[in-house]
Formats: structure tokens, sequence, C-alpha cells
């Protein structure tokens, strides 16, 4: 089909988009935005450490447009096991064989499928017919709810569970359009659909002054990205 008839008939669908400020979650939208989606924007306070990151969802929901922004709380924190709900030291000024090695103790249990849980729901709400979200496995490709292995078979789950699935009306598609992208590449196609980054959040343990620590993981990826990109971080960090 001409790229100009799908975009024609694309046009008007609904999508969720898992939100969560960052830099993929947020080009993850944008991409959803320039294919014709209108976006009910899903955004979780789960007992995070970096909750600051639910201002950079809700700016990011404003900009882009979104038709809905949900913020759904619960408390992961009575789970614990992960350095962003337990009393764990988040890592900082590890190196990118560090990084890239292991699951890290940022690893939230089944975080992934919780949230995924939460957008289906969401998408027979609103009669959605595409889930998107910012999944990655190049970078932290120890998180095991990242695959696009796990993020297929949620898909297939997906169409089992659902009224409208059983019912043959309408098939649930999870899009992470980012999968195969390094953090450079992501960047660069967010630059290309106007995004503003400015607007975006990625530390795990921000500073009490409110800037980005530049240490974590998630700090150094994000530095490396935009540094790759040949494009300036916009948003300020503690420790540059």
């Amino acid at each position: 089909m001409p790229e100009d008839l799908l975009a024609t008939r694309m046009m008007g669908k609904k999508a969720v988009i898992l939100l969560s400020g960052g830099v993929d979650s947020s080009t993850a939208a944008a991409i959803a935005k320039n294919d014709g989606f209108q976006l009910h924007a899903l955004s979780f306070r789960y007992g995070q450490r970096h909750e600051r990151e639910l201002e950079a969802a809700k700016k990011v929901a404003t900009f882009l447009g979104a038709i809905s922004h949900r913020i759904i709380e619960f408390d992961l924190r009575a789970i614990g096991g992960s350095a962003l709900t337990d009393q764990i030291a988040v890592p900082k000024g590890r190196s990118d064989s560090e990084i890239s090695w292991g699951i890290p103790v940022t690893y939230v249990p089944a975080r992934n499928t919780i949230f995924l849980s939460f957008a289906l729901a969401l998408a027979e709400r609103v009669e959605a017919e595409d889930i998107s979200f910012g999944a990655n496995q190049l970078d932290y490709s120890g998180y095991p709810d990242c695959r696009e292995e796990y993020i297929r078979a949620f898909e297939r789950m997906a169409n089992l569970a659902t009224k409208a699935g059983v019912e043959r009306k309408s098939r649930i598609k999870i899009h992470a359009p980012l999968i195969h992208l390094t953090k450079k590449e992501i960047i660069k196609k967010g630059f290309e659909l106007g995004l503003d980054y400015a607007l975006t959040w990625s530390c795990y343990d921000p500073s009490s002054d409110g800037r980005a620590c530049g240490l974590c993981d998630s700090c150094q990826l994000r530095l490396k990205g935009f540094k790759e990109a040949g494009i300036a971080d916009p948003i300020p960090y503690a420790s540059l």
C-alpha cells in the first residue's frame, strides 16, 4: 500500500501511549503522532524514587497534543527489589561495559508487564487497537521486558484476553518503534520530528535542587546519545 494512502487510512486512529516522560517514551509518542494516531497517554506513579519524571510526562503529553493523559497510581514499593522502588543505591559512574552487562538493579520486577496490562485495559476502554511504548533492547539489553520476543508474546496474550480479540472484532497491535535503534538514532529521530527534549526527563536519582545527577546509567546513556547525535542536551545536570 502506498505510504500516503496508508497515512490517510490511519488518520484518526487511536493509540494508547506508555509515556514516562523520558527520551525513549517521548520519542515513541512523537512517532505515533507523526503516523497519524490520536494519542491517549498513560503514565504511572508507582512509588518510583524519580517521580520527577511525571512532570515531564505531563509536559510532553501537552506538547504532542494528546487527546487524554491519565496517571495511574499504585505502589510497587510494597514489592521492592529494585533501586527505583527499594532501599537500594542507584548505581553511579559505571562504565559502558558495566552498564551493558547483566540485569541492572534498576530493573523493576514485572514493571512493563504491569504497565502494558493497564495499557491494554485502556485500549479496550477507548476502543484503540494500537499500543505504543519506547522499549529498546540495545540500551539496557539486560532488561527482560524490553525484548522483542517478550513484546510479541504479550501481544499474542492480549488478543486472547480481550473481548474484542475473542470476538474477532479487532486485534491489538503493540508497537515498539525504537526496539532496534541506538540512543543516538532515537534522539535524531525525535529531533527530526520536532520533539522538544527540554521537556523530557531521564535521571533516576535527581539532586535536591531538581537537576539530573549525570552519573546514573540513565543519565550516562542519555548524555552519550546526545553527544553522538551532535545535539546539545537541553536539561541541567548537577555533575556537569
